[in-house]
């Protein structure tokens, strides 16, 4: 199931790789629902939810979200 992260016209035009990176995210760990997709600003914090909701080891967590992010961020 994929969930699209519309985020605001102002996120859009401050940062064009947030859309992006949130439907990668979407995509590739489905228990995150758009709220908490949207609620996340760093990839510190999605770190994590990562290791929260998927009970995987942090070290793991970071490395999937750094070849994910692959020089791109989150902030809004």
């Amino acid at each position: 199931m994929t969930i699209g992260v519309t985020p605001s016209s102002h996120s859009s035009s401050t940062n064009p790789d947030r859309e992006d990176v949130l439907n990668e995210i979407a995509r590739k760990w489905s228990k995150f629902s758009k709220r908490d997709l949207t609620n996340i600003t760093t990839s510190d914090q999605l770190i994590g939810e990562i290791v929260k909701k998927y009970g995987i080891k942090k070290e793991a967590a970071q490395r999937e979200v750094d070849i994910l992010m692959d020089g791109r961020n989150l902030d809004p």
